[in-house]
């Protein structure tokens, strides 16, 4: 089945991304991948590669265009709906751009990934709380056996107050919105404390 990809490529940049293709050596066949990197968070990229053959995924939404394939990560289609990508030529050659409104804040539902719905509960309900002390947390990864992995940055980097916030605060609020999650690990190093809070 293939996913529905809610993605804009207009004309001009068609145009350009073909001629981008057509540069390349071994062209035959050549595609662009697009996908968001560090999806649901503020560091979030939306990102436009070439994708030659074979290094397509099974799971790849795909979609013809002028002349070419772009192939959309699947994961990243929720953090790609609505996206545009545009290309304005200039005096200087033109510019590529892309807008991703929902790259940073993706709409979550109950099907997503559980690595998306802990970053969105953490970067709408934890960290607007953390950051009054300078602090804010991060996921570094989902275990096999459902555990959140953080880390603690800013403020909360070695404040004295951290093993509490950690269990009192953000662990409550992500059990009891994600009752499949085990429990959370702090990956933090907190022997140091340059910006700690306490």
């Amino acid at each position: 089945m293939t996913a529905m990809v809610n993605v804009e490529i207009t004309e001009s940049a068609q145009q350009y991304l073909k001629e981008l293709l057509d540069k390349q050596k071994d062209a035959e066949n050549i595609g662009i991948r697009m996908f968001v990197a560090n999806p649901g968070t503020p560091q979030a990229e939306t990102c436009i590669a070439y994708c030659r053959p074979g290094e397509e995924k099974e799971d790849d939404a795909v979609v013809e265009l002028a002349g070419f394939n772009a192939y959309f990560e699947e994961r990243s289609l929720p953090y790609l709906e609505d996206a545009k990508v545009d290309y304005a030529p200039d005096r200087m050659g033109g510019q590529l751009t892309i807008r991703a409104p929902n790259s940073k804040m993706p709409r979550v539902t109950d099907d997503s990934p559980l690595e998306d719905r802990v970053n969105y509960i953490l970067y709408n309900e934890v960290n607007p709380g953390l950051a009054s002390h300078g602090g804010n947390v991060s996921l570094v990864e989902i275990t096999d056996d459902n555990f959140a992995v953080l880390r603690f940055g800013g403020g909360c980097q070695g404040c004295g107050a951290v093993e509490m916030t950690l269990k009192n605060g953000v662990e409550v609020a992500l059990k009891s919105k994600l009752p499949e999650l085990q429990g959370i690990l702090d990956v933090t190093d907190h022997s140091d404390r340059t910006n700690a809070y306490i």
